[in-house]
């Protein structure tokens, strides 16, 4: 199994051409992004990501943006997620990470969502990644697993840092659910959280190295489960952001941090990461045959 690497559109301003050069500078193999709308730009987009040869994961958010709209019904929501797939799939992405739902729903609704979605992407040939993300459906692993025992057929986006935060506890304590969990990990966002915030000051200080380590323990139970599944790609998108994630000097606003810098630490880190446990995992697996 290979690990690829996507640069985020989160937080980027520039020109395409831009974010294209910093991804085969930095060897990452394409860009996570939403999809214009615009009829136009998304024309243009679409030629300038086929020309650039690099791979496209789209992004989707249901009814509003990373935050959901709070009147927005479960039919808003799947009428979104269904529009965005048709806007979109032309362009042929490796599959769509969707942020859907709502966090205020009940259980018994997000089944009702998340099972209508999953035959939306069906009936579209799509792949629907969903997304584990404060605010929306998945926003705690006990919603999340309780969702998935009803819907098995999800793939999810595992941000581990949102489940963080919002438990206000690193993720080793909850493995029974991380391990559930784990089969249904289709993709990454690979940024570090901590007890008290989404995004650590920077994700190579040591001050916050139990972090990262407890991060990565969970990215490689994805990693495993996606081996034994047969997956012979496994995608991370390092998604260190702006919004209030990226920690800023008092009273200037100054970021502490470059953000383009820090993703680029985390895709470089988790290479080799990857690497390494991929290596242990065959050794293992040798191992057990001999």
């Amino acid at each position: 199994m290979k690990l690829q690497l996507y640069k985020t559109f989160w937080g980027f301003h520039g020109p395409l051409s831009e974010a294209f050069s910093a991804v085969r500078e930095a060897q990452f193999d394409g860009i996570e992004a939403p999809i214009p709308h615009d009829p136009a730009k998304r024309e243009r987009f679409a030629i300038e990501v086929t020309e650039s040869g690099l791979g496209l994961i789209a992004e989707i958010c249901t009814a509003g943006s990373y935050v959901p709209e709070r009147s927005a019904t479960i039919a808003d929501h799947l009428a979104d997620l269904e529009a965005k797939i048709i806007n979109g799939k032309d362009l042929k992405p490796r599959f769509f990470n969707v942020m859907a739902g709502c966090d205020a729903w009940s259980l018994d609704q997000q089944i009702d969502f998340f099972s209508r979605a999953v035959d939306i992407a069906d009936q579209h040939d799509v792949i629907c990644s969903f997304e584990t993300h404060r605010g929306r459906s998945f926003f705690n692993p006990w919603v999340t697993r309780d969702v998935v025992r009803k819907v098995p057929a999800l793939k999810l986006t595992c941000d581990f840092s949102h489940w963080v935060v919002v438990s206000e506890r690193l993720m080793d304590s909850e493995w029974d659910t991380i391990a559930e969990l784990a089969p249904h990990g289709h993709h990454v966002h690979g940024r570090i959280g901590y007890p008290q915030g989404p995004q650590v000051p920077h994700p190579a200080d040591p001050a916050y190295a139990d972090c990262l380590a407890s991060h990565q323990r969970c990215w490689e139970a994805v990693w495993d489960a996606q081996r034994a599944q047969g997956y012979q790609i496994s995608t991370m998108t390092p998604e260190c952001g702006p919004d209030g994630y990226t920690h800023q000097i008092p009273f200037t606003g100054e970021q502490v941090a470059d953000i383009w810098q820090m993703n680029r630490w985390i895709g470089d880190t988790e290479r080799v990461h990857f690497s390494h446990h991929d290596s242990a995992f065959l050794q293992r697996a040798e191992s057990s045959i001999a």
